[in-house]
């Protein structure tokens, strides 16, 4: 079977489970919030059509081929980049480095994806531009809080360009035996990420006693974790074959990756309660901004990208 034909497979199975979600959510609605606002359905519903969205992107750009790819992941960074900003205390000092990190850094990142330069994207922005920046700041001679305000530049590029950019680099990579079929690695790490965050969503509804960090995330429960972890484990091990692994593998690299994903949840959290909000921002209905729907992803990324290349690239 082509790449082609397993993707398409892949977006009508998830095109089935939403389409089953949407009805169940229609349902909802007319016996529970037929005569008033019900909050906990129609905050069901608005997940589902958040969820439609984000597959019709995934999917447009996946039609696009590598192109497509990076460029939605590209404006991901960007607006998660955006968010993280609007919420970051700056002054005039900053104004420079926030540029460079604008219109230098990021496209550069992803240009470096799109030739496949590992050597350099790799360290570009973890070792090169956190040096650029602590210069550009310093020469701007704004001395005020200038340990953090360099700090939060570098951090909000770690987490909205580097960390989101090891999502394309994976169709960089060279797989024995696994040729022209890299698009289905990022749909393995999407599909396995962000369902572990629904159906831990899930289960903490269903079966949630226990607050796992309820200073960080008080909807998060143990409960809800291990279902959730669980499950989307299962699920990766089922979807092996889209994959380099074998199932055994497929499992483990689902779990470890969901693993990630939670404790990327958790710090994303943590900067959330530092600045006094509850969401990064309001663009997708139902989900908060970009960075709330890529928490997880911001997390699992780098490590399922690095330990693919390590353990299956020749």
């Amino acid at each position: 079977m082509t790449a082609t034909q397993q993707s398409v497979i892949v977006f009508l199975g998830v095109a089935a489970v939403l389409t089953v979600a949407s009805v169940a959510g229609y349902v909802l609605n007319r016996r529970f919030a037929a005569e008033a606002p019900n909050p906990g359905v129609d905050n069901f519903n608005s997940r589902i059509k958040a969820w439609w969205v984000m597959v019709a992107l995934i999917g447009l750009a996946f039609a696009f081929g590598k192109a497509g790819v990076i460029v939605l992941f590209a404006l991901a960074s960007l607006a998660a980049l955006r968010e993280y900003i609007t919420l970051t205390p700056t002054r005039r000092g900053d104004h420079l480095a926030l540029a460079v990190a604008f219109f230098v850094v990021l496209p550069l990142q992803y240009y470096l994806i799109w030739i496949d330069w590992y050597g350099l994207y790799s360290v570009f922005i973890p070792v090169y531009v956190f040096l650029l920046l602590a210069i550009i700041a310093a020469l701007r001679r704004d001395t005020n809080n200038f340990m953090a305000r360099v700090a939060e530049t570098q951090w909000g590029l770690m987490i909205s360009v580097f960390s989101i950019s090891h999502v394309p680099a994976l169709l960089g990579l060279d797989i024995p035996g696994y040729e022209g079929h890299n698009l289905l690695l990022i749909a393995f790490l999407v599909l396995v990420v962000q369902s572990s965050d629904v159906l831990q969503y899930v289960w903490g509804k269903l079966l949630g006693r226990h607050k796992i960090a309820a200073e960080l995330s008080p909807s998060k429960t143990v409960e809800g974790f291990v279902g959730g972890v669980a499950s989307a484990t299962v699920l990766g091990a089922l979807v092996w074959s889209i994959t380099p692994f074998s199932p055994w593998q497929a499992g483990l690299m689902a779990l470890t990756i969901n693993l990630m994903g939670f404790c990327g949840g958790l710090v994303m959290s943590a900067i959330k309660r530092d600045r006094g909000v509850k969401d990064w921002g309001w663009m997708i209905e139902g989900h908060g901004g970009v960075l709330d729907r890529l928490d997880s992803l911001i997390f699992a990324a780098p490590g399922f990208f690095h330990l693919t290349r390590y353990w299956w690239t020749v």
